[in-house]
């Protein structure tokens, strides 16, 4: 049917507007007309969806690469709206189009709808309408369609009958044996996931071959992506099989030629070793992962100590600490000192983690040493991943060697140049405090403590009020009154106006931990002569200080303190003042009614 023919019948008016958006010059019209392809659909019924839109769609693929990829990913969407499961294959040709188009992202699209149809179809609409499409993208001339068939064949084998699984089989061979790198590559990708859905005697018979060939391509971006196939293959292999049929070409990827390789590898290398298992982790992999962590190449480097943790936690319990200490400790005590910033961060975000593994003898003989070096890093990242993960430690060897090992360094940290270093040690104060005990603590920390109280940095200040919360709510209400509050009542008095806001900041977030009595006596006479102060700033938070701990005071305390000072407030030269003030008022229970 004509265009013309179709605009001059009025029963077809949501074709012909259509038709003439996507003629339209405008590329959002005709982006927002693809989006509205299901309105259309349903305002022309399944029937004539089927008849006449969908073949309409399938002879307009030429247009800008995002009103494509709408029109692929709608598509994907289109089952019930073209009749239901029986109807799904009539969606196949707009999609096999747009899966043969240059741009890979409207590709994706396109196969990803696929994949999301396949299912749909019954099996002998498998066989007589989707295998014939794959079987021709798989045979196109260019290359685009051939890709687009890579990741098609896995998602329809396990249903079709088994000659029709050998003609799948051999067409994913020739994808894999591809003149184009592009096709190779997709294969490749896909590799792993056919291999899953393959009978297990073809698994060994054709896909090994093929994944050999593929991880000695010339092109290193094949050889990466047929590593990781072979790494998720490894899982579907007996030890057996898996030592005769596969270990030397994964052995040979950790001294490929390309470092994208290597880091792939390095990057699954836990993965490979829980599918291996102990005796070929043991024979192969320590002495792969040795050579990885030395790799001349420091992303691949960086990607091995990452899984230093996961990959020694895995070893064989029999051997592990032997294989730790002869092999992979002397490689982690040469990466201490690495030239590059990011592995030796790698490395301190997870080097705690072998305390466990090691045990307290050979912790604080042969880590330790490289924990203080590690916390004297230049880099403040390398220090701050340390910092995060003495827990580990503590486990192992106890709070008091800890303390005497590691507090001077923690004690130089807290005034380090790097604000987020200073940061990492208050985050971890709690936890070192509670395990020090207060005796121990206000002995060694507690000034530090409240130092950072005047830090020049906001996040610090904040961060060491919740710091105290923290403290006081493992350390009770006595020590807070004798330790803390002091502390931070006389902030109050200081001649820099950011201090005595830290003091409201300090009563905000210490009031409900120290209770009513603590409160009322020690902070609240202290906020309300802040009322005074000559910074309207510190008048404002005043106000919201009040309105915060009014549930830690008494009825007696509010009348007599809390409501006239903000009343005084109200009454302000400063507006900003006025409305905290007002909204206080307004918002504590038992002096608003009286307020009004």
């Amino acid at each position: 049917m004509a265009s013309g023919d179709i605009q001059s019948d009025e029963s077809l008016y949501p074709i012909a507007v259509l038709i003439d958006e996507l003629r339209n010059e405008d590329v959002q019209l005709r982006l927002n007309s693809i989006k509205k392809l299901s309105t259309i659909a349903l305002a022309l019924g399944v029937e004539r969806t089927r008849s006449e839109l969908i073949p309409f769609l399938t002879d307009t693929i030429y247009d800008e690469d995002e009103v494509l990829l709408a029109l692929a990913e709608q598509l994907g969407t289109f089952t019930q709206l073209v009749g239901g499961e029986s109807y799904v294959h009539v969606l196949l040709p707009p999609l096999e189009s747009l899966a043969q188009v240059e741009e890979t992202i409207v590709r994706d699209k396109a196969v990803e709808s696929l994949r999301i149809l396949a299912p749909q179809h019954s099996t002998t609409d498998l066989e007589t309408y989707f295998v014939p499409t794959v079987k021709r993208l798989a045979q196109g001339d260019w290359f685009t369609s051939r890709t687009s068939a890579s990741g098609l064949i896995s998602v329809c084998y396990s249903r079709v009958s088994n000659h029709v699984k050998g003609e799948l089989r051999q067409l994913f061979k020739s994808l894999c044996q591809d003149d184009t790198p592009m096709v190779r590559r997709a294969a490749a990708s896909k590799l792993g996931e056919f291999a899953k859905v393959v009978e297990p005697e073809y698994l060994r018979q054709e896909l090994v071959s093929l994944f050999t060939n593929l991880a000695n391509d010339e092109q290193d971006s094949v050889r990466l992506l047929a590593i990781e196939a072979g790494i998720s293959m490894a899982n579907l292999f007996r030890h057996e099989d898996l030592e005769q049929q596969m270990m030397q070409t994964l052995r040979t990827a950790t001294e490929d030629k390309s470092w994208r390789v290597r880091y792939v590898v390095a990057d699954k290398l836990v993965e490979l070793q829980k599918a291996v298992g102990p005796e070929i982790t043991k024979n192969d992999l320590v002495t792969s992962y040795c050579a990885l962590l030395k790799d001349p190449e420091a992303e691949v480097r960086a990607a091995a100590a990452s899984k230093l943790k996961d990959f020694s936690t895995h070893l064989p319990a029999d051997t592990r600490e032997q294989m730790i200490m002869s092999q992979i400790l002397p490689c982690v005590k040469d990466m201490v000192g690495d030239m590059n910033q990011h592995v030796k961060s790698a490395l301190a975000s997870v080097i705690m983690g072998l305390s466990p593994l090691l045990g307290k003898d050979n912790t604080l003989e042969h880590l330790l040493p490289l924990f203080l070096s590690q916390l004297k890093d230049d880099y403040p990242e390398v220090r701050l991943n340390i910092i995060s993960n003495l827990d580990c430690i503590n486990e192992v060897i106890g709070v008091r060697q800890l303390s005497q090992s590691l507090l001077p360094a923690i004690v130089e940290l807290a005034s380090d140049a790097k604000w987020r270093v200073r940061l990492g040690i208050i985050e971890y104060m709690p936890l070192l405090a509670g395990q020090l005990g207060p005796e121990f603590f206000d002995e060694k920390l507690s000034s530090l403590c409240m130092s950072w109280l005047t830090d020049h940095v906001f996040a610090i200040r904040e961060a060491a009020t919740n710091n105290l919360k923290k403290l006081v709510e493992k350390f009770g209400r006595d020590w807070a009154q004798s330790t803390v509050i002091p502390k931070v009542i006389q902030l109050a008095r200081d001649q820099n106006y950011l201090y005595r806001m830290t003091c409201l900041f300090a009563v905000n977030a210490l009031a409900e931990s120290c209770g009513q009595d603590i409160t009322q006596r020690m902070m609240l006479p202290t906020v309300v002569t802040l009322a005074s102060d000559p910074v309207a700033n510190v008048r404002f938070n005043v106000a919201k200080t009040l309105q915060r701990i009014y549930p830690a005071l008494d009825q007696n305390a509010l009348a007599l303190h809390v409501k006239p000072c903000l009343e005084k407030l109200c009454q302000d030269s400063d507006h900003d003042v006025q409305h905290f003030a007002s909204e206080a008022l307004e918002k504590i229970p038992s002096i608003r009614n009286s307020y009004r």
